[in-house]
C-alpha cells in the first residue's frame, strides 16, 4: 500500500519522504543521516508547495529541528521561496515561537525584507495577522519598515488595526511622515477600519494613567491590557485625523474629503464608537451639522440604529439642533419617522424580553417627539408601498403592533411562572410557622425552642417568606389583569414585574433562612460537620438564581428605574472646557 501511494508522487517527493517525515517528527538523527547521503536536499523542495524541510519544520514548531537545520544551510538556501512566495521565516512567524525567528534572522539579516514586493507574503505581516505581540514586536525590530514602500506599509498598518495591535500601528504610522498629499488618501481606510470597531475599543483618553503605566511596567504588560489597547487607540485615530488634516493641523471645509467624513460618521455611529466620534468633532466641530442626502445627518443614523449614547451628543449643541431635526434621508424619512420604524433585530435585542423592548422603543420615540418641531411631527410620509400616507404615530403604532403583542405574552408568561414559585412558598411557610421546629411543650402549648435564638430567626425569617410571598402574588396577579397600554409599557409594568421579582427574591431567601435555623434547632447537641454542609447549601440556589438571572435582572432594573429618566440626557462629551480635558 506504502508502495502505491508513493507512486503517485513525483519521483522527486518520494525521495525526500523520510526526510519530511523526519522534519516533522522533529527526528533529528535520521534527518541528519538522511542530509549525508543527500546533500542537496537542505534547498530541494520536498512537498506539493515546493516548500524545503526548513518551510515546514518551522511551520511545525520544531525548534531544536530548525537550529540543526540552519546551521547547515547557506544564506542563500533560508531565502529560498515556495509555490506561493513565502520564506521559511514566514511560516515561523506563523508559529508564534519567536526563538525560531531569531535563529533564521540572525543567520540572515535580509529575511524580514523577503519578499518585498508581496506584502502579505512579509513575516511581519504574517506574525500582525496571527496577533501574537511577541512575534510582531520581534520581527518589528528587525524588518528595516521604511524601506517598504508607502502602500505596503499602510497595508501593514491596515492589519495592526484589524487584530487590535494599536501601539505597533502607532510606530508603522509614525513612519508615514513622508507621504505625499495623493498618497494621504490611502489613510482613509485606516480611519475607517477603526471607525466600525466596537465601542469599547477606543478609549476616552489618549494616555493611561499613572497607576496603569506603573502596573503594566511591574507585571511586565499582564495587566491593563485593555486600558493600555484603549489609549493606544485613541491616540491613533487622533494622529491618522491629524495626518489628513492641514499641515497646520486644523481642518478646514476644503481639506476634507466630504464623502470620506460622511462614510466615517455612518459607520462609526452604526456600531456606536462614540469615543471615535469625539474626537472627529473635537477637532473639527462642523462634522457634527455634517448632512447626507442619503443618510441625513450623524443622528439620523443613530435613531435608525438606536445608538442613545451618540444620539445624546444632539443636547450638546444646544438650539442650534433645530435645522439637523428638519433633515430627511434619501426616503423622506425625518427622525420622527425613523424612530417610528422597527430597529435591526440586533439592536433591538440589546434588552432582554419583549415588554422590556417596547418599553425602549416607546423611549425613543417619546424622546424625539420633545426635540422635533409641530410642524413636522403633523406632516405625513410614504410608507414602503409608496400607496397610502400616515402619519409618524401611526407609523410606529403600525411597525410596533407585533413587538406589543409578544410583550404581553412574554410579561404574562413571566407573572404566571413567578406566581406558581410564590404560591408554592407561600404554602410551605405557612404551615410551617405552626408545625415549628421541636414541637411544642404539651402541658402549656409554647414552643420548645421559643427562648433560643435561632428559634427567633425561624419565626422571623419564616414570616417574612410567607409576606414576601404573599406580595409578590398580589404584584404579579395586577400585571395579570393590566390593559397593556402603551403608557403602561413606559413605567407601570417595568416596575410591577422588578418589584415582583424583587420580593420573590426575598421570599426564597427567607424560606432558605427559615430551613437553615430548623437545622440548627433540631440538631443543635450534635452539630457534626454534615449539618453545617446542609446548613450552608442553602446559599447554593440563592447564588445560583442571582448569577444565572444576572442579564435579566440587569435589564428589568434597569428598565424600571433608569431609562425613563436617564436614558436621554447630556453626557458632556463635546466642547469640554480645556482644564477638564487636561484631567483626561
Amino acid at each position: 500500500m506504502e508502495e502505491g501511494h508513493h507512486s503517485s508522487l513525483p519521483p522527486s517527493r518520494v525521495i525526500y519522504a523520510r526526510f519530511l517525515r523526519a522534519a516533522l517528527e522533529d527526528d533529528w538523527k535520521t534527518a541528519e543521516a538522511f542530509i549525508q547521503e543527500n546533500p542537496n536536499c537542505l534547498a530541494a523542495p520536498i512537498t506539493k508547495q515546493e516548500g524545503t524541510a526548513l518551510h515546514n519544520a518551522a511551520g511545525a514548531k520544531r525548534t531544536r529541528f530548525v537550529k540543526e537545520l540552519v546551521k547547515l544551510m547557506t544564506l542563500e538556501q533560508l531565502e529560498l521561496r515556495n509555490n506561493r512566495n513565502c520564506t521559511a521565516l514566514f511560516y515561523a512567524a506563523q508559529s508564534e515561537i519567536v526563538t525560531i525567528a531569531e535563529v533564521m534572522v540572525k543567520k540572515n539579516i535580509n529575511l524580514p525584507l523577503i519578499p518585498r514586493n508581496d506584502i502579505q507574503c512579509l513575516p511581519l505581516y504574517a506574525a500582525i495577522k496571527t496577533g501574537n505581540r511577541d512575534m510582531v514586536s520581534y520581527l518589528y525590530s528587525v524588518t528595516p519598515i521604511q524601506d517598504l514602500a508607502s502602500a505596503h506599509r499602510v497595508e501593514l498598518l491596515k492589519a495592526t488595526i484589524s487584530t487590535d495591535l494599536y501601539d505597533t500601528a502607532l510606530k508603522i504610522l509614525d513612519t508615514l511622515n513622508d507621504l505625499e498629499s495623493g498618497e494621504k488618501e490611502l489613510l482613509w481606510e485606516p480611519l475607517e477600519m477603526l471607525a466600525r470597531k466596537p465601542s469599547e475599543i477606543i478609549g476616552n483618553k489618549s494616555q493611561p494613567s499613572l497607576w496603569e503605566r506603573c502596573l503594566n511596567s511591574c507585571f511586565r504588560g499582564r495587566l491593563c491590557n485593555k486600558a493600555l489597547m484603549q489609549a493606544s487607540a485613541h491616540r491613533l485615530v487622533d494622529c491618522l485625523w491629524e495626518k489628513l488634516g492641514d499641515d497646520d493641523k486644523r481642518f478646514s471645509p476644503t481639506a476634507v474629503d466630504e464623502q470620506h467624513m460622511m462614510k466615517l460618521l455612518v459607520e462609526a455611529t452604526e456600531v456606536g464608537n462614540l469615543e471615535f466620534l469625539v474626537i472627529l468633532i473635537r477637532s473639527y466641530p462642523d462634522l457634527i451639522w455634517q448632512v447626507d442626502k442619503e443618510y441625513g445627518s450623524l443622528f439620523h443614523v443613530a435613531v435608525k440604529h438606536r445608538q442613545e449614547r451618540i444620539f445624546n451628543l444632539i443636547y450638546e449643541i444646544g438650539v442650534s439642533y433645530g435645522y439637523l431635526v428638519t433633515v430627511c434621508t434619501k426616503e423622506e424619512n425625518s427622525l420622527l419617522h425613523l424612530a417610528g420604524q422597527l430597529p435591526s433585530p440586533d439592536r433591538l435585542n440589546i434588552v432582554s424580553g419583549a415588554a422590556l423592548q417596547m418599553q425602549r422603543e416607546l423611549l425613543w420615540f417619546q424622546e424625539i417627539e420633545k426635540i422635533v418641531s409641530k410642524s413636522l411631527y403633523s406632516g405625513k410620509c410614504e410608507d414602503n408601498t409608496g400607496q397610502t400616507q400616515k402619519k409618524t404615530r401611526e407609523i410606529f403604532v403600525n411597525a410596533h403592533k407585533d413587538l406589543q403583542t409578544s410583550g404581553e405574552k412574554w410579561m404574562k408568561d413571566t407573572a404566571n411562572s413567578c406566581m406558581l414559585v410564590g404560591a408554592l412558598i407561600a404554602t410551605m411557610v405557612f404551615p410551617a410557622a405552626f408545625t415549628v421546629p421541636g414541637g411544642n411543650n404539651q402541658q402549656t402549648g409554647i414552643p420548645i425552642f421559643l427562648e433560643t435564638n435561632w428559634f427567633m430567626v425561624f419565626f422571623l425569617s419564616d414570616a417574612i417568606a410567607m409576606l414576601s410571598s404573599s406580595s409578590s402574588i398580589l404584584i404579579f396577579l395586577t400585571i395579570l389583569t393590566s390593559r397593556y397600554t402603551e403608557k403602561d409599557f413606559l413605567i407601570s409594568l417595568p416596575r410591577r414585574l422588578a418589584l415582583g421579582l424583587a420580593t420573590l427574591l426575598i421570599s426564597i431567601i427567607g424560606m432558605l433562612i427559615a430551613f437553615t435555623a430548623a437545622c440548627f434547632l433540631v440538631s443543635q447537641s450534635n452539630i457534626s460537620v454534615p449539618i453545617r454542609i446542609i446548613v450552608a447549601a442553602p446559599a447554593v440556589p440563592i447564588s445560583l438564581f442571582v448569577i444565572l438571572q444576572y442579564d435579566l435582572w440587569l435589564d428589568i432594573f434597569h428598565a424600571a428605574f433608569y431609562s425613563n429618566r436617564f436614558l436621554f440626557q447630556s453626557q458632556n462629551r463635546l466642547f469640554k472646557p480645556a482644564s477638564l480635558l487636561r484631567k483626561e
